[in-house]
């Protein structure tokens, strides 16, 4: 079965979990990594013939579109991630508004092509941010990625459909939603295959619920992750023990993971996995909900980049 493959394309200083120590502002001051790390990914898939979806921040675009070409170039799907890596629920609904346009002008400026599909930070489209989804819709946006149906106290809607739906909007518009892949066991979605979930737990693991999924469920998954993810030599940022776990842990052996899933699944872009993809129809959201929403307290659990 064919599978979606993602890449979020943001620099190791711009996660959530250094939210508190690094100020957007002072992102010009750190050195950058992104481009080599992502130029890796590009060759290992390149070797294996295996096209993936890149979500790239808008902030990172503009500072290496060559970056955004060869991606292009190299037959991959381009998506948005936002412009700069800021958790929706921490600003209002014109400050999104405002990202995703900035961002999606900047991308689209360098690929020459309409955006279609996007992932919001740290999966920040939630029962409290569910407003962004139609302003996705109005920005010319088809595909969707946000909505990790979990529990979590930073991100997640456990409820919410585990596999790929149509989100309703109205009579004209609908996005096709691809949430982060999970298990269901004892009652409660757990899940697998994407950023410290798959760095953090080991292969096997993964690699079983995978084959549940592909096999049992007869499902398509999500995998997902990050260049620093692929980066054990990057610069250490001063955080709390919790984050620094998030973050370092086992970075020196998720290239091999990665490399290990290409060899035993089979993979392509969001796009093209949706295209082959018998959706089914989700209750619209409610355009009625309020546009400013309170702030978030962070999370403490194994992902919230």
């Amino acid at each position: 079965m064919l599978n979606a493959l993602t890449i979020d394309v943001e620099d190791y200083f711009q996660v959530e979990a250094f939210a508190r120590q690094i100020d957007p502002k002072t992102w010009d001051s750190y050195p950058r990594r992104v481009e080599k790390n992502t130029d890796r990914i590009l060759a290992l898939l390149e070797q294996r013939g295996v096209r993936a979806t890149f979500f790239i921040l808008g902030w990172v675009a503009e500072r290496c579109p060559d970056l955004v070409k060869r991606i292009q170039r190299l037959g991959h799907e381009i998506g948005c991630h936002g412009y700069g890596h800021q958790a929706i629920h921490n600003g209002t609904y014109e400050d999104f508004e405002r990202d995703l346009r900035r961002a999606k002008a900047v991308i689209e400026n360098i690929t020459g092509r309409a955006l279609k599909s996007y992932r919001a930070p740290s999966f920040s489209i939630t029962s409290r941010t569910m407003w962004a989804i139609g302003v996705l819709a109005e920005e010319g946006f088809e595909n969707d990625s946000s909505i990790f149906p979990i529990a979590h106290d930073f991100y997640g809607i456990p409820d919410a459909p585990r596999f790929p739906y149509n989100k309703v909007l109205d009579i004209e518009h609908v996005i096709k939603e691809f949430p982060p892949s999970t298990l269901r066991f004892c009652g409660r979605n757990f899940p697998i295959g994407g950023g410290g979930y798959l760095r953090l737990l080991p292969y096997g693991w993964t690699a079983s619920a995978i084959c549940r999924l592909n096999k049992v469920e007869k499902q398509p998954v999500m995998v997902y992750f990050h260049p620093w993810e692929i980066d054990p030599d990057q610069p250490r940022i001063a955080a709390t023990w919790r984050s620094r776990f998030r973050h370092y842990q086992n970075l020196a052996s998720t290239e091999k993971k990665l490399l290990k899933l290409l060899n035993n699944f089979s993979f392509s872009t969001m796009e093209e996995v949706l295209a082959g993809y018998e959706l089914r129809n989700y209750p619209e959201v409610d355009h009625d909900a309020p546009k400013r929403v309170a702030h978030c307290a962070p999370s403490l659990d194994l992902e919230n980049s």
